[in-house]
């Protein structure tokens, strides 16, 4: 296991590859594609994320290469549009992940965090007295005038967010490619939040799934990335929307950098001081197998010691 202190941050990878229909092994230090039109190399030590559609299979090899250089890994459905299963991230500490439990679980604390999640989509400052409901009805607005906008902007017809998960092809262009688009922004902001050592599954705007918090961040970007990403390749053709749209976003996520946005704005919505960014000081990413404190009701004691010899010990 390499020392996690000197992959680059995620901040300064690339964002993601998708691939499909290939093998996946290592090469050399990398992993290598091989498909019916030969191989490609891939980096994987400066790529964020590897998500792995239909028809790939991976060595043992290559996957124990990605987790070695930080590369966090999504097995996805057709064109990316669904996540079954994710692999590590580039940190091993858990004190990020307790520390969103922490404010996760405080309702006061939690409605803090909510509002600023909002808060980071106004460019004005909301006003106190505004209840919870008023935010969200703002926030609503808010995306309908971006629909339309965009709509006028690109000449795309738009009749509103309607689409059947169970009957993609019957879908318009547009719901479409705007679902494709929120994909890859779930798959990126999925990758930073596992990389930075958070937990996929503790929203504090949505909850109830696996993947809440994600929602929770990917919000903060869709109508400045993957909405007008949709609506610009549909007004250029409808011809293969899907594979157009997570290209167009790949180019979007790297011009908006959106990889260097992400950890810092999640740890500025949940206020986490600027030491304890990425998780730098954790001893655990100098050592995977470091065995981790013990709890105790006076507080954290070490792990990883025999107490067999201490009074009260069995």
């Amino acid at each position: 296991m390499k020392d996690l202190h000197i992959l680059p941050r995620v901040r300064d990878s690339w964002s993601f590859l998708y691939v499909e229909h290939c093998q996946i092994d290592q090469e050399s230090q990398a992993i290598a594609l091989r498909d019916a039109s030969g191989m490609t190399p891939v980096p994987c030590a400066t790529l964020a994320l590897l998500m792995l559609g239909p028809g790939t299979s991976v060595s043992h090899a290559a996957m124990r290469t990605l987790a070695e250089n930080g590369c966090s890994v999504l097995w996805t459905g057709e064109e990316a549009v669904r996540c079954y299963a994710q692999g590590l991230g580039e940190t091993r500490s858990g004190q990020h992940l307790l520390w969103q439990a922490h404010l996760c679980s405080d309702a006061r604390l939690r409605l803090e965090v909510v509002k600023r999640m909002y808060q980071a989509r106004f460019p004005d400052p909301l006003e106190a007295w505004l209840t919870l409901e008023q935010i969200r009805g703002r926030e609503g607005l808010r995306v309908r005038q971006a629909y339309g906008r965009l709509s006028r902007q690109t000449g795309v017809a738009w009749s509103g967010r309607s689409y059947q998960r169970t009957e993609w092809s019957n879908a318009d262009p547009m719901n479409r490619a705007l679902s494709a688009a929120n994909s890859c922004l779930y798959g990126v902001c999925h990758a930073a939040i596992v990389s930075a050592g958070y937990a996929p599954g503790l929203g504090f705007i949505h909850t109830g799934k696996a993947l809440s918090f994600v929602y929770d961040i990917a919000d903060l970007y869709k109508v400045e990335i993957s909405i007008p990403a949709a609506f610009k390749v549909v007004a250029e053709g409808t011809d293969d929307v899907e594979g157009r749209v997570r290209r167009a976003c790949r180019d979007a996520f790297r011009e908006n950098r959106l990889l260097a946005r992400v950890v810092e704005d999640i740890d500025r919505v949940l206020s986490v001081e600027a030491e304890r960014q990425d998780g730098a000081t954790s001893p655990f990413d100098a050592d995977e197998a470091l065995p981790g404190g013990l709890w105790d009701p006076s507080g954290e004691v070490e792990g990883g010691v025999n107490r067999a010899g201490e009074q009260g010990a069995p």
